[in-house]
């Protein structure tokens, strides 16, 4: 009889104590993948399936040791430091085993479901003192669907509440597989524009809204599990009164919606992409004006929708 293989996952962090991913305290598992690209993404490191290397020049003391030790030649010395030439990378990570300074780490690593669960496990008692519990973010985690599921049902087994943070941009079926176990679903909302929403992610929204309202729907069967949209506020971009006011059309058609979240925009993350290789596209943006988030969140709040700043 051949043995079932556990299924593993593609993790790139795991940030314990969170107040940021759903109620209470919580363990946030981000996961490897995601199918939008994203021009403000605060996490692009999650972007590819892969584990990835990012360079860290701050920390590179330019003893070529990784110039010399890649069998693929993919790094070579340049006038600005040490160059990385992707399409000759294998992921041998034999760079990053050479480099004395860490200077070059690859983003993500193999987890197990048991692996997982040992380290949510530690939080326990926070979870149960604070209404916590364990989030599923990335990128994003419907992306490895098989391994989420395994971990949502062990979770749900030893009666440890989970989110799933996720774009929706997604297969159906996974995402109502995850409805049948996760306790709460934060879905980011970026745009219900079609051509505004494949300008500055790469996808349209069709799919992500039909996922959105189906969703709903199983939620409403299950009987428990709620939705917090999650809209991330970019000026120039989603600020509008037409998209602000589309969302809570949208908002107010779920059944199942427990509130929204207005995320201010901001470019925190924005020196990971110098590391990674990447193009930052919305230097030149500002975070919008506490104004602008109030009247954002007074149109939600007009129509009797919980909304709050943050989260």
């Amino acid at each position: 009889m051949e043995l079932r293989r556990e299924p593993t996952g593609c993790v790139f962090d795991v940030k314990r104590y969170s107040i940021h991913d759903g109620p209470g305290i919580r363990t946030t598992f981000f996961f490897k993948g995601c199918p939008l690209s994203c021009w403000w993404c605060h996490n692009p490191e999650g972007i590819s399936p892969f584990p990835a290397p990012s360079y860290h020049a701050n920390r590179c003391i330019g003893c070529g040791r990784c110039v010399r030790g890649c069998p693929h030649g993919a790094r070579s010395f340049g006038s600005s430091g040490i160059i990385h030439d992707k399409t000759r990378c294998e992921e041998s990570r034999i760079c990053e085993q050479v480099c004395p300074t860490r200077a070059i780490e690859f983003v993500g690593a193999e987890m197990t479901v048991e692996e997982l669960l040992r380290l949510a496990r530690r939080d326990i008692p926070f979870y149960d003192e604070s209404g916590g519990g364990v989030t599923f973010s990335g990128g994003e985690p419907l992306m490895q669907p098989e391994f989420l599921l395994e971990c949502l049902r062990a979770l749900e087994s030893e009666e440890i509440s989970t989110a799933v943070d996720t774009s929706g941009c997604c297969r159906e079926k996974d995402l109502l597989s995850a409805a049948d176990y996760a306790d709460l679903f934060l879905f980011d909302v970026k745009a219900i524009d079609p051509d505004l929403h494949e300008l500055y992610t790469g996808v349209k929204n069709s799919g992500i809204l039909s996922n959105l309202r189906s969703l709903d729907r199983r939620l409403q069967e299950r009987g428990r599990g709620s939705i917090n949209i999650r809209i991330p506020l970019i000026p120039g971009v989603n600020d509008s009164a037409e998209e602000l006011g589309a969302m809570v059309e949208l908002a107010l058609e779920l059944r199942s919606l427990s509130g929204v979240n207005v995320l201010p925009y901001h470019s925190t993350g924005s020196g990971k992409y110098k590391n990674l290789g990447m193009e930052y596209r919305m230097r030149d943006t500002p975070p919008p004006s506490e104004e602008i988030v109030a009247r954002a969140m007074s149109l939600f709040a007009a129509q009797g929708i919980h909304v709050v700043k943050g989260g």
